[in-house]
């Protein structure tokens, strides 16, 4: 049967961005579907992880210089810079990565579709313009990459000007003096600190009982150590109850009880940012018929080579469901164009890194200290404060640890936790011994560049191995392992 397509993607996000790339070096024929008329790349390019990375790096340039020269005259930052002047910063990014993908897929001859995509059967995808006007292509294989939105608040609205949501709070006119952010979990986490670098006063409302609850517990005590320096505010268990303008007071009214108080509290704020729980894009994305299953959030389940119930249908990215992110998105475009096409290709061995992009940062892989030993696994760990790092007293960066969780009798490495300035590039140096099933005595017997931040791999494996020493086993018999 002959098809206008090899493969149509719906949705030009990381996943469908890398499997449309992976199948042209297979000499196959690509249409993207994408339902913005203005830019490809979806959330990834446009709403999500560029722009708010690229905020996050002029807010941190700011912070450094302030943290290296001090205070003009006391002026805070908002004081200083304007809103514009770090999105010009962002603006600038963005279109020099969305004239990087354009070209790219123009190159790789990846053709395009703009408008709403429906698959009617296995081998058919409508397309609905913004003129209402519908156009159908046929194919031999579809991907579904249509990602995910954010679930709107329930009991306020979201108006753009004084309550934000994770897109309007990258275009907004001017630096807040105060900011309360309603919602849990990393994003939110990234906005207070990039904001709190700017010298906006930041309160989280955490509907949980704890915050980042995933994390490593020393890195949670050193990272609430740098948000109570920061005069970043946080209430657990908090609900809602009301949020509305305050045109007497100029100022937005959050009024929310917690379970710790049973009283209703208000904070007064120049703005809100709502950071809530997202939903797939699935709705009316294909025939009811088609046996493409959903789990009961709406997430699409596949098998390990991304394939629906339907053989020739896939999906990946966030769509998908965890692991969220446009590295994994990217990974998981590429191998399902490999399934699809019949070309071997291995998946990812070992953990994934994951990385929150806060100032500072946060990335961690493998096993925490109380995961090891929930599996009766004997670990023994090793520190390195950036304190003690000669290459962070020169950043004025001193803010942090990575600490090594290894096993105590053959040193193996089962994790690395970091918090500081560039973990989420650190990471990668303990994802490799890892992947290759290393012990610490690597950051030991190798040289590593001084002075830099991956020497605290080296003294964290000299502190790891002093404490099993300290322990009872002797020192001279560790290294011959």
């Amino acid at each position: 049967m002959s098809f206008d397509y090899d493969v149509i993607i719906i949705g030009s996000g990381p996943a469908g961005f890398s499997c449309a790339m992976q199948s042209t070096k297979f000499d196959k024929k690509a249409l993207i579907v994408e339902a913005d008329d203005n830019h490809l790349g979806g959330s990834w390019l446009n709403k999500g992880t560029v722009p708010s990375k690229a905020l996050r790096e002029a807010a941190d340039l700011i912070q450094d210089f302030h943290s290296q020269f001090g205070d003009e005259r006391g002026r805070k930052p908002y004081e200083k810079f304007k809103m514009d002047d770090l999105l010009s910063y962002k603006k600038v990014a963005l279109e020099s990565k969305n004239k990087k993908v354009k070209t790219d897929l123009i190159k790789n001859e990846v053709e395009t579709a703009r408008g709403w995509g429906q698959i009617i059967d296995e081998h058919t995808v409508k397309v609905k313009t913004s003129l209402n006007q519908s156009v159908t292509y046929t194919t031999e294989n579809i991907l579904i990459a249509v990602g995910s939105s954010p679930e709107p608040p329930k009991n306020f609205d979201i108006d753009h000007k004084n309550v934000l949501d994770y897109n309007s709070i990258l275009n907004i006119t001017h630096i807040p003096r105060r900011l309360v952010i309603v919602g849990t979990g990393v994003i939110s986490f990234e906005y207070a600190t990039i904001f709190s670098s700017l010298g906006t006063t930041i309160t989280i409302l955490n509907d949980t009982d704890e915050f980042l609850s995933f994390l490593d517990h020393e890195i949670k005590e050193d990272v609430s150590k740098v948000l109570k320096k920061k005069g970043i505010l946080i209430h657990s268990m908090a609900t809602i109850k009301e949020v509305k303008r305050n045109p007497l007071r100029t100022c937005t009214e959050v009024m929310f009880k917690t379970q710790k108080e049973d009283r209703l509290q208000v904070l007064e704020t120049d703005q809100v940012l709502y950071v809530g729980d997202k939903s797939p894009n699935t709705e009316n994305l294909f025939d009811k018929s088609l046996d493409i299953k959903l789990d009961k959030e709406g997430y699409i389940n596949t098998d390990d080579n991304y394939r629906t119930g339907v053989k020739n249908i896939y999906a990946a990215g966030d769509v998908t469901g965890n692991p969220t992110s446009a590295s994994t998105s990217f990974v998981q475009g590429r191998l399902a164009a490999c399934s699809m096409f019949d070309i071997p290709s291995k998946a990812p061995s070992g953990d994934i890194p994951y990385g929150i992009y806060s100032i500072p940062e946060i990335s961690y892989i493998g096993l925490t200290e109380e995961q090891a030993e929930e599996l009766g696994i004997k670990v023994s760990v090793g520190r390195a404060y950036y304190k003690n790092l000669t290459y962070a007293d020169i950043n004025h960066r001193t803010d942090g640890l990575l600490k090594l969780v290894f096993r105590t009798d053959n040193l193996k490495l089962l994790g690395v936790h970091i918090f500081g300035d560039q973990a989420t590039d650190l990471i990668h140096l303990g994802q490799s011994i890892m992947a290759k099933g290393g012990t610490i005595k690597y950051f030991i017997e190798h040289v590593l560049n001084y002075p830099t931040y991956s020497e605290a791999y080296r003294i964290a494996a000299f502190n790891g191995v002093n404490r099993v020493y300290k322990a009872g086993v002797k020192y001279k018999n560790i290294l011959k392992k």
